[in-house]
């Protein structure tokens, strides 16, 4: 681990817990690479992806919710590979609920409020109110999301549960 990363890895820990939501926090996130707007709400607890904060981006106005963790890669271990990597693009003016996980190659739209506790798997369009009704199940897994197997073959061996309207 070269000095830079542990420099980045040093300033997202105290991101975390520094005061200032509006001013120390989303400043501490800008020297570690995230582009971040004007006007910005970074809540505490909030993690912003350690080893690609540069492919986040923030714009103005938008506020980042307590205990929210944004991911831009999967990688198992020490494997490491471009193809698990992606981009999070919060567009401006979106309020994002507290305890969210925002997952790689994302991009929240403008004006777009995710509601509390919501995994954010896909695009989430502007001016749009995103969160999912029920918790339940939403597939069968036949091959499991472990370092044995890559992140493709996990989603082609996902089989989906068709569930029926509520009456």
């Amino acid at each position: 681990m070269n000095l830079r990363n542990v420099i980045q890895r040093l300033l997202h820990k105290i991101a975390q817990d520094a005061p200032g939501g509006s001013s120390l926090r989303p400043w501490l996130h800008k020297q570690r690479g995230v582009t971040i707007g004007r006007n910005v709400w970074i809540s505490q607890q909030v993690y912003i992806d350690e080893l690609h904060p540069e492919v986040v981006s923030i714009g103005d106005n938008s506020t980042i919710g307590l205990r929210t963790s944004i991911f831009t890669h999967f990688y198992w271990g020490a494997q490491r590979s471009s193809d698990h990597a992606g981009p999070v693009i919060i567009e401006k003016d979106v309020f994002i609920g507290p305890h969210c996980v925002i997952l790689p190659n994302v991009r929240i739209g403008e004006g777009a409020v995710v509601k509390a506790g919501t995994v954010v798997t896909r695009n989430v369009p502007a001016h749009t109110f995103w969160g999912s009704d029920s918790a339940g199940a939403l597939a069968t897994v036949s091959v499991p999301l472990t370092a044995e197997h890559e992140y493709a073959e996990f989603m082609q061996g996902l089989r989906p549960i068709r569930r029926r309207p509520h009456k």
